[in-house]
C-alpha cells in the first residue's frame, strides 16, 4: 500500500470509527476484570470482531482470544502479530471521572484498556483493508489475559497462538511521553522480574546464651545483607541484576532467638544471561552464609518473566513505520526499565519488538504513572495507536525479508534499517 494511500484510509478510518473506539475504551475502564477473570473483556472483544466478519477463538481457559485477518497465500507468506493484554489491576479506581471503575478492587491502572482499543481498531482496519485487496500475509491479534498475573503469555503460547508467527508486536502506554509520541529501543527494554523467598531454620534458643544455639535473626540479617553485596561481585556489572528484598519477618519476644525467619524480594535483570544463571549463583551465596552461623536455608525461587529483548529489526519496523505515519519527530527513545512485562516470553522465541506510546497531554501539569489508583491517559493515544499498529503489520508483511541482519551497523542500531524500509 502506497504511503499516502494508507495515510489516507486510516484518516478515513479513524473519522468514523475513533470516537466509537474511545467509548469502547471507556466502556472497558468501568468494568475492569483481573486475570484470568477477563470474561467480559473477552465477550466485548469478540462481539466487535465477529460483526466485522472474523472468528475469533477463545483461549482454552475461556479468557483472552486470538484471531486471524488475511490468508496465507499458498503457504510461505509472512504471519505477523500484534499483542494486547486486556487484564486489569487489583487496586482500587482513584479517578473522578464518568468511566471510573465500577468493580471494586479493579482499576485499569496500567493502560491496559488503551492496548485493548488500539489492537481491536487496528484489527477493524486491516479487516477492512484485506476485504477490498489481499494483505501481503496475516496478522495475527492477540487479546493477552493475565499480564499482571502474569502467566497469560505463556497460555497463548501453549495454545499454539505464536505457532508460524514470524514476527510480534506490542505497545505499553507511557504516561511520561506526550501522546503522538512513541519511544523505541533495541535490546533490553525492561528487565526479568522473579520472586525470591528465603526461610531458615535453627534450633532456637535464649537471647542471653546465642553461643549456644544459632543465632538466627543475625544469620537472616546476614543473608539480607549479604547476598545483594555478594550478587554486585559475581554478576557482570552491565547486566543490571538488582536484588532488592520487600518483605522480612522472624521472631515474637526480645528474649527469644526463634527457630525460624523468611524475607522475601525481586530479582531484576536485563540481562539473558545472567537472568539464567541467577537462581544456582542465589542459591549457592545463601546457603554459603547460612553455614557459616549454622542455620539451615530453604530457597524458592520463582521464575516471572524474562528480560523483554527487543530485536533490531522489528525495532526498526516500529521506526519506519511511525515516520510514515505519525511523522519523524515522534520518534524517541525509550529508557530501560527495571519492571516486568511478559511480552518478554514471546521475544524468547521469536524476534520481535515493544514500543513505549505517549499519553500524556501535552503541557499537562498531571504527572501520573502506571499502578496509580489515579492513572488516565489523553485518548488521542488510542487514534495514533492504530496508526502505529497497523502501518507496523503492513510494513512487517511487506518488507519482513527485505533487510537481512548482517545489514545492521550493530547491535544497538536500528535507525539504518529503518531508512531502508523507508527507501
Amino acid at each position: 500500500m502506497a504511503e499516502r494511500d494508507l495515510d489516507r484510509e486510516l484518516d478515513a478510518f479513524l473519522a468514523g470509527h475513533e470516537a466509537d473506539l474511545v467509548d469502547f475504551r471507556r466502556d472497558l475502564h468501568a468494568h475492569p476484570e483481573t486475570g484470568y477473570h477477563e470474561y467480559r473483556t473477552t465477550r466485548r472483544i469478540a462481539l466487535q470482531l465477529e460483526a466485522a466478519g472474523l472468528k475469533p477463538a477463545i483461549l482454552p481457559k475461556g479468557t483472552g482470544l486470538t484471531v486471524d485477518i488475511g490468508d496465507d497465500l499458498a503457504g510461505g507468506a509472512p504471519v505477523v502479530a500484534l499483542r494486547a493484554d486486556i487484564d486489569a489491576l487489583p487496586i482500587n479506581d482513584e479517578k473522578d471521572v464518568p468511566y471510573r471503575s465500577l468493580n471494586r478492587g479493579a482499576c485499569h491502572a496500567c493502560g491496559h484498556d488503551v492496548h485493548t482499543a488500539i489492537l481491536l481498531g487496528t484489527g477493524l482496519f486491516l479487516a477492512r483493508t484485506a476485504a477490498t485487496r489481499p494483505l501481503p500475509g496475516k496478522v495475527r491479534l492477540i487479546f493477552q489475559p493475565a499480564e499482571e498475573v502474569p502467566g497469560g503469555a505463556v497460555d497463548v503460547m501453549a495454545a499454539g497462538g505464536i505457532a508460524s508467527v514470524d514476527r510480534i508486536f506490542a505497545l505499553h502506554c507511557d504516561p511520561r511521553l506526550d501522546v503522538g509520541k512513541i519511544g523505541t529501543r533495541v535490546g533490553p527494554i525492561t528487565a526479568a522480574c522473579d520472586k525470591l523467598a528465603v526461610k531458615v531454620n535453627g534450633p532456637g534458643g535464649h537471647t542471653a546464651r546465642p553461643h549456644l544455639t544459632a543465632d538466627l535473626v543475625f544469620a537472616l540479617g546476614k543473608i539480607i545483607t549479604e547476598l545483594p553485596a555478594a550478587l554486585s561481585r559475581r554478576v557482570d556489572p552491565r547486566s543490571s541484576l538488582s536484588l532488592v528484598w520487600g518483605k522480612v519477618s522472624a521472631g515474637s519476644a526480645a528474649n527469644a532467638i526463634p527457630d525460624d525467619g523468611l524475607v522475601e524480594g525481586t530479582v531484576r535483570c536485563l540481562d539473558d544471561a545472567a537472568w539464567h544463571e541467577a537462581p544456582d549463583l542465589v542459591k549457592a551465596l545463601v546457603e554459603s552464609v547460612a553455614a557459616a552461623y549454622g542455620v539451615m536455608a530453604e530457597i524458592s525461587y520463582q521464575r516471572n518473566v524474562p528480560p523483554t529483548v527487543n530485536e533490531a529489526i522489528s525495532t526498526a519496523m516500529f521506526e519506519a513505520a511511525a515516520e510514515r505515519v505519525l511523522g519523524p519527530d515522534a520518534i524517541t527513545e525509550a529508557p530501560q526499565s527495571l519492571g516486568g512485562e511478559d511480552f518478554a516470553w514471546y521475544l524468547d522465541s521469536i524476534p520481535g519488538a515493544l514500543a513505549r506510546l505517549g499519553t500524556r497531554a501535552p503541557g499537562s501539569a498531571a504527572d501520573f504513572d502506571i499502578h496509580q489508583a489515579v492513572f488516565d491517559v489523553d485518548e488521542r493515544a488510542i487514534g495514533y495507536g492504530v496508526r502505529l499498529m497497523a502501518a507496523t503489520a503492513l510494513t512487517a508483511l511487506r518488507d519482513g525479508g527485505a533487510v537481512a541482519p548482517d545489514a545492521l551497523p550493530g547491535a544497538t542500531s536500528s535507525r539504518r534499517v529503518a531508512e531502508a524500509l523507508l527507501a
